[in-house]
């Protein structure tokens, strides 16, 4: 037979996730996480014979604990503790609890991913495929925008951003005659990028027909802003982010790479290409426009990535390191068959 305590408890739980589905209007799949999250809850509750009401930080740390060590993953136990605080948030703007005891206890940090970067003959390749068949127009756009990305490590938006020429309402423009790009970053931030020769003669083979555009002149009339993107669709209208992800992906499958390329992998690229090549790990950062150093460091682990694979490939003793499980294992049996030292006297 239910106590009133596992019966109030549960009325709570009830309540709170007709609050969830109703008024925040949360998808049926995460009311369904959180039905089974808040189960868990109730239930490590009631194993240390508390009501819902009386569980401390001390207690939440613990089950934390217990997460953690069955194998879940810290992504995972961040999204239950997310719930279980929203819960006791939503407990105590009902005046049931005093306190909120998931509050300050946060998920074990995950290990940040290494951002996907290209080879350097496969950013080259993606650089220099040509489709003679495609229209002119379309390929001279998309080679200048892949140069740019790859060139310059600019983010998709600061891209999209650039117009063909400086002026008082650009968000950002290219310099051929300086060899350089300005750029309106994340943060309003502004900063200028050089140019590579091939971003810069890329560019140049665009310009010289992007006004063939037929519908160039007519956008200009609807949005003379738009009209002045230096990279624009077949409408004369400024590129989207999404219509660069489609070109690129679509650029990649012609050019033979294992993965579809999207732009920020191009990004990630440009910065693990210039560090191997100059470890200036500062002035990658500055390149970037990123605000802290720490940002830009995840770039050292890809650097050390193409150093260990440089060196299983070239070093003759690279490949007696990791010794295959038969190999140790009969090494071990051979010092075991080996008479000791003291038994050659007897």
């Amino acid at each position: 037979m239910a106590t009133s305590t596992e019966t109030t408890d549960t009325r709570w739980v009830e309540k709170y996730l007709e609050h969830v589905r109703v008024e925040r209007r949360l998808a049926a799949r995460t009311v369904e996480l959180y039905a089974i999250h808040l189960q868990a809850l109730s239930a490590n509750a009631a194993e240390a014979g508390l009501a819902l009401d009386r569980v401390q930080t001390a207690h939440i740390r613990r089950w934390m604990a217990q997460l953690h060590s069955a194998g879940r993953e810290p992504r995972g136990i961040a999204l239950v503790l997310s719930c279980w605080r929203s819960f006791y948030r939503w407990l105590g703007n009902e005046g049931l609890v005093g306190f909120n005891p998931v509050q300050d206890v946060h998920a074990p940090k995950a290990a940040r991913p290494l951002p996907k970067a290209l080879a350097v003959d496969d950013a080259v390749r993606l650089a220099e495929t040509y489709d003679p068949e495609a229209d002119p127009w379309t390929e001279a756009r998309d080679g200048a925008i892949v140069e740019v990305l790859y060139g310059c490590g600019l983010r998709v938006s600061e891209l999209t951003g650039l117009d063909a020429r400086a002026s008082n309402t650009a968000l950002g423009w290219v310099d051929l005659d300086a060899m350089e790009a300005n750029v309106l970053g994340k943060g309003s931030k502004r900063r200028i990028v050089p140019l590579g020769s091939k971003a810069a003669e890329a560019l140049r083979d665009w310009l010289s027909v992007r006004g063939d555009c037929p519908a160039l002149a007519t956008a200009g009339l609807r949005d003379p802003a738009g009209a002045a993107a230096l990279f624009i669709n077949s409408k004369g209208l400024r590129m989207s982010s999404h219509a660069v992800w489609k070109l690129l992906r679509e650029r990649s499958l012609k050019a033979g790479l294992a993965a579809p390329v999207h732009p920020h992998m191009l990004r990630h690229s440009f910065a693990s290409h210039v560090l191997q090549s100059s470890s200036d790990l500062r002035a990658v950062q500055e390149l970037l426009g990123h605000a802290n150093i720490a940002t830009t460091q995840i770039y050292t682990r890809l650097d050390f990535q193409h150093l260990a694979k440089a060196y299983d490939a070239a070093h003759p003793r690279a490949h007696a390191r990791p010794e295959s499980t038969d190999t140790q294992a009969r090494a071990k049996a051979s010092a075991r068959a080996k008479p000791k030292k003291d038994d050659t006297h007897k």
